[in-house]
This record gives structure tokens, sequence and C-alpha cells, in this order.
């Protein structure tokens, strides 16, 4: 999916809100580096009253939200969302991708994280029990905040260029 946001654009935050932990931790961050945010679910949400906060409340649906941040995210935003497939599309854009627990996933590690993903339903859809995700800790946040530092500062550099590795025939 393209971005809408033309060359040169500011870098924007958007986040997969539903369910999201860190929602405070994002505010706060982006209200430091001046940037916008949106807050995309499919029900009401508190936000603060900022001019840098936009709520985005979609229908509801599955993947409803998914699609509205995966074809406006680019190559110099950051999408949080701890969403596999959501977060393939978006890094398929471009955006930089964190998980709530400060996970980055990009070009290299999303492959393995969506055939994770995929694996661990189809041992649910077979019965199996394969458990939830750990629960959330103070490290997580501690290591989610530094990450989104490095994501906004790296994506108000602009897009790196991606390396070609073919070999010249």
């Amino acid at each position: 999916m393209a971005s809408d946001q033309p060359p040169g654009q500011a870098t924007r935050i958007f986040v997969d809100a539903d369910a999201c932990p860190v929602k405070d931790e994002v505010y706060r961050v982006a209200t430091r580096y001046g940037v916008r945010v949106y807050v995309v679910s499919n029900s009401m949400m508190n936000v603060p009253a900022s001019p840098l906060v936009e709520r985005v409340v979609v229908e509801s649906g599955p993947d409803v939200a998914d699609g509205w941040i995966a074809e406006r995210a680019g190559a110099r935003d950051v999408v949080v969302t701890s969403d596999v497939p959501l977060a393939a599309r978006c890094v398929r854009a471009g955006a930089a991708v964190l998980a709530p627990t400060g996970k980055l996933f990009d070009e290299t590690a999303i492959g393995l994280a969506l055939a994770t993903r995929n694996l661990m339903d189809d041992l649910r859809s077979a019965g199996q029990v394969t458990g939830g995700p750990r629960p959330f800790s103070a490290k997580d946040r501690s290591a989610f905040l530094s990450a989104l530092d490095v994501a906004i500062t790296r994506a108000r550099r602009g897009p790196r260029p991606r390396l070609n590795l073919a070999r010249p025939v």
C-alpha cells in the first residue's frame, strides 16, 4: 500500500491502540519531539487534549484499524503494534515498527516473526495449549521508551537506502 505522506513530510507515529500498554509513553515521547500521533482503534478511547494527538475510531470489523494504519504508514513513520501481520505490512511500506516491548520489527526480523505467529496459530487451531505472551513488565516499558526514541531519531533522518547485495555479473 502506498503512503499518503509526501517526501520530506514530518515523522508521524501510528498506534494500534486496542490493548496497547504503552500509549502514555508514546504521548510523552511524541510531545518531547513534536511528533504527531494517530491513536487508531475501533472503539472510543481517551487521549490527551493535545494538537499532536488525534484519536481515530474506525468501524468495527476484523483488521479495519490495521488497514487504516497500513494504508498511511510510510518511510518516515513509526508504527507501534504487537500485531505481526500489520507489522509486516508497515515494514514493507518502509515504516519503523515497534512492539510495545521495544522489539523492532524490521526486514530481517519480520519473516521469522510471521512464521512463528503462523505456527502458533496452527497449533492453537489444532487444539494445542500454547500459552500466551509473558506479562508486560517495567523492563519492557523501559526498552520500549529507548527503542521509540531511537526509531523517531532515525525516521526523522529519512529512509535508509536499501543494500543491494547482488553481485554484478
